[in-house]
C-alpha cells in the first residue's frame, strides 16, 4: 500500500524530522538517503521530489533550528526581564532544546568540520551569527545597567557564553549522556557569570 501523498512542505518536515532523529544515533556521514526514505515511508527517489540532494536536507534542519530555538530563546528572554536573568534563561533554554534534540548539534559540528565552503556551512554561520547578536545585545543591556565589569571584555565574554554551552554538549555526547548536561548547566553559568559581572557576584 503506497503512503499517502501529502504536500511537498509537509513532506520536507518529516524529512528534516528524520534527518535529526537518526543524527541524534549516528554520525552525518553515515545518514543515507534510503535511511531517510525508511524513516518517513517513502522511495528514495520520491526524496529527491522534495529536495534536491542531502546537502539542502542539511541546510532545511539549520532553518528549522532558526525557526524554533531562536525565537524561543527571544521568547524566555523577554519572560526573565532583567538582563543577566535574560542571560541565564537563554543559557538554560538552550540547554533544554540540545537535550531534546541531541541530533542538531551533530549536524552543526559535522559541518563545521568540513573545510569547504557550502550553503550548509553558510546556514550554520548564519544561525550562530544570530545566537551571539541575541548574547551580545543582553550583554549591552546588563552594561546599560551598570552590572558588568568596567574592563570586560564583551566579545570574548559572548565567545565564552556559546562556548559553554558547546563545550557541555560535546562532554555529554562523549559521554553518550546528553541529559548531564542538564545537571552541570547551572554551576556552568554561574561560573561564567561570575566572570562577568561587577564583583563578581
Amino acid at each position: 500500500m503506497k503512503p499517502a501523498r501529502q504536500p511537498t512542505k509537509a513532506r520536507q518536515g518529516q524529512i528534516v524530522a528524520a534527518m535529526v532523529s537518526l543524527a541524534a544515533r549516528r554520525s552525518p556521514a553515515e545518514i543515507s538517503v534510503n535511511d531517510l526514505a525508511a524513516a518517513v515511508g517513502l522511495s528514495s527517489g520520491a526524496i529527491f521530489r522534495h529536495f534536491e540532494n542531502k546537502e539542502a536536507i542539511g541546510v532545511a534542519v539549520i532553518r528549522w533550528v532558526m525557526s524554533e530555538l531562536l525565537p524561543n530563546l527571544e521568547r524566555v528572554a523577554e519572560e526573565a526581564g532583567a538582563p543577566m536573568a535574560a542571560l541565564e534563561a537563554i543559557f538554560h533554554a538552550h540547554v533544554d532544546f540540545v537535550t531534546r534534540y541531541p541530533g542538531v548539534p551533530r549536524i552543526i559540528f559535522y559541518e563545521l568540520q568540513q573545510p569547504a565552503d557550502s550553503p550548509l556551512k553558510q546556514a550554520v554561520g548564519q544561525l550562530m551569527g544570530r545566537y551571539r547578536t541575541l548574547i551580545a545585545r543582553q550583554l549591552e543591556a546588563a552594561g546599560t545597567e551598570g552590572v558588568l565589569r568596567d574592563t570586560l571584555d564583551r566579545a570574548a565574554a559572548v565567545a565564552l557564553f556559546v562556548g559553554a554551552v558547546q563545550g557541555l554538549v560535546m562532554q555529554a555526547m562523549a559521554l553518550g549522556n546528553v541529559g548531564a548536561m542538564k545537571l552541570l548547566a547551572a554551576g556552568v553559568f554561574d561560573v561564567w557569570r561570575q566572570g562577568v559581572v561587577a564583583g563578581g557576584r
